[in-house]
């Protein structure tokens, strides 16, 4: 009876320490949640507010009337629809163009042998520490004189050459398969590009996600070369726009949020469907690499 007894309150304080736990490490993370999500919070309620309200002291959390039209102005003064528009322009042909050069890359250098193989891939993979800041005269140069300055082509020519970060991501996930997969397709007649497109690269989708993602994301959020390139108004690009919020000496800070806000929900799409993917794949690619 005292065993039982015992046993019994060693159940209880065992049972109490996981709730005492679980509470903490909630309480916790909630917190967290806050912190993170506190300057969207505020990024909304400046988007509704006034200009005069947004520098009142002490600040006012909501308006006594959201200025819901805020949201409105920014698509009737900056044709915001139509810089949305030419981001999804370049970031489908960027797409196609990562996706038709970083798989016959990676591929050959994580699969096929070849004279100078190390070379060449130690020359790709340290083009990775190469600031962009410090190729963009020379690129503007070429650009200049090939009459492309002023159009889509320079942003969209480099992703048909493949991005370097992808190439080696894309290497080091086909070097994780076996070899067995190559010889049996060679066995059955499968030449060099099937056993790429047929039998590769259907395994390779959680890094083909990663690389689909990132550049969705790096184009939306892409300025500087935007700003280098293209001069004509009708061809610029949402982060372009957002910056037309922004005067010599004030800043339109409640469309500005506004503006931010509105260009958020197209990324939170992409993320809401790619999650599952992204997070496997980003996993997966950690393990196997």
């Amino acid at each position: 009876m005292k065993t039982e007894t015992t046993f019994e309150a060693m159940k209880r304080a065992h049972r109490r320490r996981q709730i005492t736990t679980s509470v903490v490490t909630h309480s916790f993370m909630i917190l967290l949640s806050v912190i993170f999500l506190l300057p969207i919070f505020w990024m909304f309620s400046t988007a509704i507010k006034s200009r005069w309200d947004i520098f009142l002291w002490p600040p006012v959390l909501f308006p006594e009337v959201p200025q819901w039209v805020n949201f409105r102005d920014v698509f009737t003064r900056v044709p915001m629809f139509r810089f949305i528009g030419n981001t999804f322009y370049l970031i489908v042909l960027k797409t196609i163009g990562e996706l038709l050069a970083v798989p016959l890359i990676a591929y050959g250098f994580a699969r096929l042998k070849f004279p100078g193989k190390g070379i060449f891939f130690m020359l790709v993979i340290s083009t990775m520490m190469i600031p962009l800041q410090t190729k963009l005269i020379p690129l503007y140069s070429m650009y200049v004189k090939a009459g492309m300055i002023d159009t889509y082509w320079p942003l969209i020519l480099p992703a048909f050459s493949g991005t370097p970060f992808f190439i080696f991501l894309l290497i080091q996930y086909m070097k994780t398969m076996p070899r067995d997969l190559d010889d049996a397709a060679k066995i059955d007649g499968v030449g060099t590009f099937g056993i790429l497109y047929r039998i590769l690269l259907p395994l390779c989708i959680p890094a083909l996600t990663i690389i689909v993602t990132y550049t969705f994301l790096w184009t939306w959020n892409e300025f500087l070369q935007p700003l280098i390139y293209l001069n004509s108004y009708e061809k610029f690009t949402i982060q372009m726009g957002l910056e037309m919020f922004k005067g010599i000496w004030s800043v339109e800070w409640n469309l500005l949020m506004a503006a931010t806000l509105s260009t958020m929900t197209p990324v939170l799409v992409m993320y809401f469907f790619a999650q599952k993917h992204l997070i496997g794949g980003i996993a997966s690619v950690g393990m196997k690499g």
